[in-house]
């Protein structure tokens, strides 16, 4: 028996750039027949992507799927608000860190699970100054050049 892998469908970046991530999250998405398949197909993206909390429920807007091209009258709209599947203790925990001042919920990223079923990691995130991503930056670039310095030296 072959056990697959999580197959990574989206990937926020950007997130990882502009925000400090407390927690992660991760939460199941409710989706139509057409919207699984552009999915599979990998016709979706979640950069310019956010999620909020509405009575006592989680639902991320601005999450583009595109529509599948054999849909025809099945397809929906490809910005729709989507809910996102938790558990009440999940999003209570939320409630308390959305209330904090700058606490904010950012897709980071997108996959199929083993038993194929889409699911989405959520991150309680904190916004970043111009300064701390100049920092993260310098970080970065002092360790490629360590590296690149140990690989001549081997």
């Amino acid at each position: 028996m072959v056990k697959r892998q999580k197959k990574l469908v989206a990937n926020n970046k950007k997130a990882r750039h502009d925000y400090f991530i407390d927690e992660v999250y991760e939460a199941g998405i409710v989706l139509t027949g057409t919207e699984i398949k552009s999915i599979r197909a990998g016709k979706v993206s979640i950069k310019e992507s956010y999620a909020k909390i509405e009575k006592a429920e989680v639902i991320v807007y601005g999450m583009n799927i595109s529509p599948y091209e054999q849909g025809n009258r099945f397809n929906v709209d490809p910005l729709r608000p989507r809910k996102l599947l938790l558990h009440k203790q999940e999003i209570r925990k939320l409630i308390g860190y959305t209330t904090q001042k700058g606490m904010t919920l950012v897709p980071l990223n997108m996959y199929i699970n083993e038993s194929g079923r889409c699911k989405m990691e959520l991150g309680v995130c904190r916004g970043k100054k111009n300064y701390d991503k100049r920092d993260d930056i310098a970080k970065k670039d002092a360790a490629r050049k360590m590296d690149q310095a140990m690989k001549q030296r081997w």
